[in-house]
């Protein structure tokens, strides 16, 4: 797996996805590219993106409805292309989830800045009574109401995809596909034993804390 941020581009227009891909590539970012928004949901699941740059008219849904599908499971972030610039799309957009609404034209300077600026952002998760987590793409650490946790890179890679996404099921197979540089030669075993000392190390600094829990027979979900 890429130590880079993959951004997944769900775009039907090729001429602009090539231009976004080069200008995010050339930034230092990983891209995947989807024509479609069954792709994009395809390619989301799999591969488990640090943002989703989405294209509001695709030619088989509609992209807020594709941002509801993503909004119902994950907490990914997701910037808005669209040729409507209209205040109510806007306002739609971010209403139903939407973290920024880039109105075409523009500047894949701008958007390649938009874009490096929501991953400086840390993501929330949890809430109530329960450890607050934040997960900072751009530095690749992740904070325990405030403070940092010392996780090796692949503590971090698993801690993190759990994070975006709570209350999804990931197998102990898809955690290896997500994670790890060299899946093929990672062991069911390994998996656990990274989760084993993921759990003491946030233990350390949030002794009741249990956010990491075992399905048996299906594998880790994190349960804010």
């Amino acid at each position: 797996m890429s130590q880079r941020p993959l951004i997944l581009l769900i775009e039907d227009e090729p001429a602009i996805a090539d231009t976004l891909v080069y200008a995010l590539e050339t930034e230092g970012f990983a891209t995947h590219w989807a024509a479609t928004g069954q792709a994009g949901l395809d390619a989301w699941r799999e591969l488990d993106p640090a943002l989703i740059v989405l294209d509001v008219g695709l030619p088989d849904m509609n992209g807020f409805d594709l941002c509801r599908s993503v909004r119902a499971q994950a907490d990914v972030p997701i910037v808005f292309l669209s040729a409507r610039g209209q205040e109510i799309d806007r306002v739609v957009g971010l209403e139903i989830g939407g973290d920024d609404y880039v109105v075409k034209p523009f500047s894949p300077r701008e958007l390649v800045a938009r874009v490096r600026a929501r991953l400086r952002r840390p993501q929330a998760a949890g809430s109530g009574d329960a450890p607050r987590f934040e997960i900072d793409e751009a530095a690749q650490r992740i904070r325990c109401d405030g403070r940092e946790l010392d996780l090796s890179r692949y503590e971090y890679r698993l801690f993190a995809i759990l994070l975006r996404s709570p209350r999804r099921v990931y197998s102990r197979e898809q955690l290896m596909q997500l994670a790890w540089d060299e899946p093929e030669s990672v062991f069911d075993r390994t998996v656990d034993a990274h989760v084993k000392t993921l759990r003491a190390k946030i233990r350390a600094v949030a002794p009741k804390a249990d956010p990491i829990r075992t399905r048996r027979g299906l594998g880790y979900v994190y349960e804010p």
